[in-house]
């Protein structure tokens, strides 16, 4: 049998009919919107999903069954229903108008056929199998995670200088973005930190220079200064910088300071967003931040100076008469003072406390207290830096048997 020619289709602006509502045409609809298709749905019910996709005026929905006629003026069809009849007459319309026309039911008989297909960084990796659908998405699937993790990479086409910040996320590698590993696969250089997940770097090819800066002495305050100007001046020298950092950059990470900087020096930045420790590290330890019913909302606390510290920001009395959840971070050392004061403010003294040692980690350890016995549990059993800690009633929650 003769293999089908591989094309890249332009259908920005131009008709494209999907006959079919349901879960298939759901499936297909997506990437022929954001190739800027003109997209018409002939079916008299679709998914949720479709009818959302119609009401954010991203196709046109006609709520009736298809008729002949259906696909003229348009230069691309699906035949996407489960009545095999009504997918006939689809195909064999297409055929008299000589519009290609792929049969979601059976790919043999329509004209045209989907690829398995994936983006990677600009990439639209497509892969065609005669038919055979698992053996196709099996190797798409294989390619797009070779370049992902860059066993197979790019970086010969070179990427511009400049830093990207990276939220690696709470601890686990695989919870990393799919845009901060794809960065991460194309970096000259990675500055990293020891509340990234170390894993990745083992993944890196062998040129890729990797600064540590947990390791740049002359305190915090001087630390940054260097971080910054590491990433300014590889980024100058004609080098792509990776700034991996644990978490997410924004939430207490210092990474809008490296944008300023960054910003200041001309060098161009892009910002990828990390899976927060704030919300991830509690979910993985069955702690929900938000309950329907328990908590209507969560606030993020820097424990990085006490209460009574001048320089801190926080209003620890609003907290204290707040009935929701409020998540501590890096608040280990100062424990009893934040108790102390939530305590002083109001809040009941067996308010359930869940505390979540290097959460999503190998090493993860849970222990549950209450606000007013916090500070010993946490010394008793010996918690240290990084931890979550979530107070709040649905500290309280979580599956027994887990």
């Amino acid at each position: 049998m003769a293999q089908h020619y591989l094309s890249g289709l332009d259908l920005t602006g131009r008709r494209v009919v999907v006959v079919g509502g349901g879960t298939v045409a759901q499936r297909r609809l997506p990437r022929l919107i954001s190739a800027g298709a003109a997209v018409e749905v002939i079916s008299p019910h679709v998914t949720p999903a479709v009818q959302a996709m119609a009401d954010g005026g991203e196709l046109s929905w006609h709520e009736r069954r298809y008729a002949d006629g259906d696909l003229d003026g348009s230069w691309y069809a699906l035949a996407c229903t489960s009545d095999t009849a009504v997918n006939a007459a689809v195909v064999a319309e297409a055929e008299r108008l000589r519009v290609f026309c792929v049969r979601a039911d059976a790919g043999s008989e329509g004209t045209a056929v989907t690829p398995a297909s994936g983006e990677y960084d600009g990439l639209l990796v497509g892969v065609l199998a005669g038919g055979v659908h698992q053996r196709s998405a099996a190797i798409r699937d294989g390619v797009l995670e070779a370049l992902r993790s860059g066993v197979l990479t790019d970086r010969v086409v070179g990427a511009e200088a400049g830093v990207a910040l990276v939220g690696g996320g709470p601890g686990d590698p695989e919870l990393i973005t799919v845009r901060g590993r794809r960065l991460l696969a194309r970096a000259d250089v990675v500055v990293t930190d020891r509340l990234a997940p170390q894993e990745l770097l083992d993944e890196l090819s062998p040129d890729v220079t990797v600064v540590d800066a947990s390791k740049i002495p002359y305190g915090r305050a001087a630390s940054q200064d260097v971080i910054n100007s590491t990433l300014i001046e590889n980024a100058k020298a004609g080098k792509f910088v990776v700034r991996l950092k644990g978490g997410d950059p924004y939430v207490f990470g210092r990474g809008f300071e490296e944008v300023l900087a960054c910003a200041e020096a001309g060098v161009p930045v892009t910002v990828v967003p990390g899976v927060t420790s704030a919300f991830a590290v509690p979910a993985v330890a069955d702690v929900p931040v938000t309950h329907r019913g328990v908590a209507h909302e969560v606030v993020v606390v820097s424990g990085h100076v006490g209460p009574g510290d001048e320089s801190s920001l926080v209003d620890w009395s609003a907290l204290a008469r707040l009935r929701g959840t409020i998540v501590l971070m890096m608040g280990v050392q100062r424990i009893a003072e934040f108790a102390g004061a939530l305590l002083g403010g109001g809040r009941p003294h067996d308010t359930p406390v869940a505390v979540i040692q290097e959460g999503t980690t190998r090493n993860q350890l849970v222990v549950r207290s209450t606000l007013d016995a916090v500070a010993e549990t946490i010394a008793a059993q010996g918690i240290r830096p990084p931890a979550v800690i979530v107070i709040g009633p649905v500290a309280a929650l979580g599956p027994a048997d887990r």
